[in-house]
């Protein structure tokens, strides 16, 4: 039974007791005024529209009062107008759970004890359930953590496409493919706003690997940059409603995307009407006048690299605070653009901080818990699965072996700015331990050692990993272990150290490290019910994948890890998730990699990175380039059933650009057990005046179905679902001719297909 102390104590009434202590200082004033005088303002006065509430506080507002809001004060927080009873906005790292405390102006843990977190599992993860109503699920419990820590901005999600397996941050987004993205992410921004809290999506824009990630100047045509990279930012703004929006490291055009004039004003506020706050990623301002003309609202983190130290109380010399003030003292800026920051801010703490009807939240729930699971259930991706070695057959087994590190260490320490301090964390050895009880023999052997470091931030697994034990003598042990168990299960793949999964930093290639392979091949030889189960954020290379029966994704699943992996391996749950992005045969088949457009090597200056596969990421550029089979495509993932797919049919054979047309299917369970099934629409345009994918994924329904039952799924397509940017008119466009629908169970696994016309409004 899990203990709920750190829930509770003084500490955690901290900020509660600062913004009140701000407001109760903005309306003394009230009380000490003659009594003519005791009108309340109207910003206070909640039947008052809040663009007008916005207004008449920002008229209050002092020059000095203005700047003081648009900067931090603090590593995490920004400053109030006391005067005013306007709180501090206080923002925590996310997305995959709250950040620990740390101190005022150090990145040192704050030694807090009722700090910890319940980890959810990592966004690719979620975007693997293929399922919105588990997005919204992760938002409204991980915003519930936020608003009881007393927290009005969580930085994330993040929806940066994955351009290459080797970008150390792929864990921390959503996939390749920019519809999926933006379906995932809408969800979850409201699941978190409806506590009042707000979501800060990042990192606009274009920010798809980390090495060289503060000079990386992207060159990419508009083609791409608004069919492939931002397309979920659009939905997060558009159809989300996210109040934040968080500026990228890298540059576009010359100019740092956290003062970026083509994104930040072009773009997000002039195109798509953006109302909320752009906040700078820690470290990611460099220059005064651009940040305070090209669209930058809220600075943190200024003189940092975004982990180090960075100067010390240097908070009123970053460039929105006293450099901006003195060229306003000394006329050479106008406030034109300081008053539009200003109400952005406001309309931020009105929100969130000023919102008296904002739910308390919950903390380390076991409802929190709970969600966890599943989502970790229903993310985890059933690669391979020859002869049905899975689900394991507790019936007949007597010993199952538990081999690698990764079954025994915690991943939520570590990985950057999204390392968590939990309050639990189940492994995968735990985890199988639990299932099966005293009913099966579970035992372990490491059989490799990788990193036993344990520590990020000044946060500690608690564990004790280190091994002296020589690379063979662990792989003899292990290969021993395996010849005298029913069942082998190997836990390997990356860890959210340096240079795997992790912020700042990139893979050197797609194998496994720590010499898993040569191990893997090794208990394939010793045992052939083998199970690898691989543990990561980014796709990785499988030489032994024709020797080994089943393969399973299992990604960082946070809290739950272990409880999920156990109840997916021993059938309590069917697998249903499926990858969000392509698994490479070779590093060579990833189109960066293939035309020499990404850079591994650490430079000085301004470094171009031209993306010259244009819109062909990921399963587009398969699609184009046949030779290059996938090892597993793009929306692949198997089930404990089966499920047979009927022949697609149209409403209609043509539609006018204002119409619409209906695609349907009927969906069988032909197996013996209940599943889900992610039914994958993609469509197909014929022919077109610019170059196009073979098809592009536009639709996708998961539906539960038991034994033998049969739905139908249906999609509605419209001209949006057909249009391609045409960066000769800056327009979407939808050409006139013949379309398909094709229906699928992975972009290569295409179950069938229908077509119809787009007609002239003629």
């Amino acid at each position: 039974m899990r203990t709920f102390e750190h829930c509770y104590g003084l500490t955690a009434n901290t900020h509660k007791n600062m913004r009140l202590h701000a407001l109760f200082i903005g309306l003394a004033w009230l009380a000490a005024a003659p009594a003519e005088a005791q009108v309340t303002p109207a910003y206070l006065d909640e039947t008052i529209p809040v663009e007008e509430r916005i207004e008449d506080v920002l008229n209050r507002m002092t020059t000095e009062e203005k700047v003081a809001i648009i900067h931090a004060q603090s590593k995490f927080s920004s400053a109030g107008v006391p005067r005013l009873g306007l709180p501090e906005i206080w923002t925590t790292d996310g997305p995959h759970g709250i950040r620990p405390e740390v101190f005022w102006d150090q990145w040192d843990q704050a030694g807090w004890t009722n700090d910890s977190c319940v980890a959810f599992p990592a966004l690719t993860c979620l975007a693997a359930t293929w399922n919105p109503e588990m997005a919204r699920l992760y938002g409204k419990s991980i915003g519930e953590e936020a608003r009881y820590r007393k927290k009005d901005v969580i930085l994330g999600p993040g929806v940066n496409i994955y351009r290459t397996p080797l970008n150390g941050r792929n864990f921390e987004y959503m996939g390749e493919d920019p519809y999926l993205a933006a379906r995932m992410v809408v969800p979850y921004i409201r699941g978190v706003q409806e506590n009042g809290v707000a979501t800060c999506v990042k990192h606009f824009a274009l920010n798809n690997h980390e090495v060289n990630r503060h000079n990386t100047n992207v060159v990419v045509d508009d083609r791409a940059l608004y069919e492939i990279y931002l397309p979920a930012f659009k939905a997060a703004v558009q159809e989300g409603g996210t109040w934040a929006i968080m500026g990228a490291y890298n540059l576009y055009k010359g100019q740092h995307a956290c003062h970026n004039k083509y994104l930040l004003n072009d773009i997000l506020k002039k195109e798509w009407g953006f109302d909320g706050v752009v906040i700078s990623d820690w470290g990611g301002t460099h220059h005064t006048m651009e940040a305070i003309q090209n669209g930058l609202d809220l600075e943190f983190g200024t003189w940092t690299n975004g982990l180090a130290g960075g100067a010390k109380k240097a908070y009123d010399n970053y460039h929105l605070a006293l450099p901006y003030l003195r060229l306003i003292r000394e006329g050479k800026v106008g406030t034109d653009e300081l008053n539009d920051k200003a109400r952005r801010v406001l309309r931020l703490m009105f929100r969130t901080t000023l919102n008296p009807h904002r739910p308390l939240g919950s903390m380390l729930s076991e409802a929190h818990y709970d969600a966890a699971r599943r989502i970790a259930e229903e993310g985890i991706v059933l690669l391979q699965n020859k002869g049905g070695l899975l689900p394991i057959d507790l019936s007949r087994a007597k010993k199952i072996a538990v081999i690698g590190e990764n079954a025994i260490k915690m991943m939520t320490v570590g990985g950057g700015s999204s390392s968590l301090k939990v309050q639990h964390e189940c492994t995968p050895l735990d985890g199988i331990r639990r299932r099966v009880a005293d009913s099966v023999e579970v035992v372990f052997a490491r059989g490799y050692v990788g990193d036993v470091s344990g520590e990020y931030n000044g946060v500690t697994t608690g564990q004790d990993l280190r091994d002296d034990r020589t690379p063979d003598v662990l792989r003899d042990e292990a290969v021993r272990t395996a010849t005298q168990a029913d069942y082998v299960i190997f836990f390997g793949g990356l860890n959210k150290s340096a240079g795997q999964d992790c912020e700042n930093a990139d893979r050197t290639g797609l194998s496994l490290p720590y010499g898993q392979d040569s191990l893997i091949a090794a208990l394939a030889k010793a045992n052939k019910n083998l199970i690898v189960v691989n543990v990561s954020g980014n796709a990785v290379a499988m030489p032994w994948a024709d020797d080994v029966p089943a393969i399973m994704q299992a990604w960082f699943l946070g809290s739950e890890a272990g409880n999920a992996i156990a109840a997916v391996l021993t059938g309590d749950v069917s697998p249903s998730g499926k990858l969000p992005f392509t698994f490479p045969a070779k590093l060579e088949d990833v189109a960066a990699h293939s035309l020499n457009a990404y850079t591994g090597e650490r430079k000085r200056g301004i470094v171009d990175i031209e993306y010259k596969e244009s819109i062909f990421v990921g399963y587009r550029w398969a699609d184009k380039h046949t030779d290059k089979e996938p090892l597993f495509p793009f929306g692949h993932g198997l089930s404990y059933t089966t499920f047979d797919y009927g022949k697609p049919r149209v409403d209609a054979k043509s539609m006018f650009p204002d119409g619409k047309v209906t695609v349907s299917v009927r969906v069988k369970n032909t197996g013996k057990r209940t599943g889900q099934e992610t039914v994958q629409l993609y469509v197909s345009d014929k022919k077109a005046s610019l170059p196009r994918p073979v098809k592009e994924l536009k639709g996708f329904q998961k539906v539960t179905l038991a034994p033998g039952e049969e739905k139908e799924v249906s999609f509605i397509v419209t001209r949006e679902a057909l249009s391609f940017f045409d960066d000769r008119k800056h327009a979407w466009v939808a050409e006139p001719g013949t379309f398909e629908a094709l229906i699928g169970a992975s972009a290569t696994d295409i179950r069938g297909r229908v077509a119809f016309t787009l007609k002239t409004d003629d």
